[in-house]
């Protein structure tokens, strides 16, 4: 080989390195996983095992307390701390956290007989503490990257009766990122969309339509659009598998930020009336309710 042409492959290995470090996420790693994440409020260490550890990037989260000795008694809101593939467009695991996730456990537990911890949850799927918790939250998940034993884990608790519940991700791009993953767990199952005669629309709040949440950001700086995508996300899916008796494992609410709607209530008595109030917290609360009395 050529001296010249050895130094021209030479810098464009060094040029490649480059690249491969800007395109890495904040964090470390495949989305921040080893040390900690960025979040909205600042850097979240792997320490922190609760929302609650965590300062408020919103108006403040609600405080309360249930009955000592009736601690594992109560519902838990458990957020997944996943790797973030830097290939995929979308957020990471910490977004929205803390005030969505503490916002919505208050709310839960004003509107409903179910007694919730008022800390929540972060977990990595390989904690050996997952199988406690019947209910498992993921955002952003177009971004989702699964390793090989995350894979078998997942579809172990889900077909022992745990649920996975996907939310805040916009288009097609972002939706197949996330579907991509989910085959892995569940080569041969499908997502199919939910019909609004379903009981996990009338358990709770009775919902009719499937509307659409911005993110409050996007909301007041397009105007009030709600499509954050263009046309590309104009229609809101409420999308679930099932196993082989029926039973919802995985429900995908794509097109829409419900975390935003639980975050930001405070920030906007308009956005609250719409979208928090309207939306995001009697979708939620369904889900939830739905999914511990079946």
């Amino acid at each position: 080989m050529k001296k010249s042409s050895l130094i021209f492959l030479i810098l464009l290995l060094a040029l490649g390195a480059v690249l491969a470090q800007q395109r890495r996420p904040r964090g470390g790693g495949l989305g921040g996983g080893r040390g900690g994440e960025w979040g909205e409020g600042g850097w979240i260490s792997d320490d922190a095992r609760t929302a609650r550890e965590i300062p408020t990037h919103s108006t403040g989260t609600p405080n309360w307390t249930n009955a000592p000795g009736f601690e594992k008694d109560a519902f838990t809101f458990v957020r997944i701390r996943r790797d973030r593939s830097p290939y995929k467009r979308g957020g990471t695991w910490a977004t929205d956290t803390p005030d969505s996730d503490l916002n919505l456990s208050y709310r839960l537990q004003q509107m409903t007989s179910i007694k919730v911890d008022p800390n929540g949850r972060y977990l990595r799927l390989t904690d050996p503490d997952l199988p406690n918790y019947p209910f498992i939250y993921m955002v952003e998940p177009g971004t989702l990257s699964l390793r090989d034993d995350e894979v078998v884990i997942l579809r172990k608790y889900l077909l022992n009766g745990g649920f996975l519940m996907l939310d805040d991700f916009w288009g097609e791009r972002e939706w197949q990122g996330m579907a991509e993953e989910l085959k892995k767990v569940f080569p041969d199952r499908n997502f199919v969309e939910l019909p609004l005669d379903h009981p996990i629309y009338h358990c709770v709040f009775e919902i009719k339509t499937k509307a659409q949440v911005p993110g409050i950001s996007y909301w007041e700086r397009s105007g009030g659009d709600t499509s954050e995508q263009g046309a590309d996300s104009r229609e809101v899916h409420h999308r679930a598998i099932f196993d082989d008796k029926g039973h919802m494992m995985v429900i995908a609410t794509h097109n829409m930020d419900n975390g935003d709607g639980w975050e930001r209530e405070g920030e906007s008595q308009e956005y609250f009336e719409k979208f928090s109030e309207k939306i995001s917290y009697p979708l939620g609360i369904n889900i939830i309710f739905y999914v511990m009395t079946h």
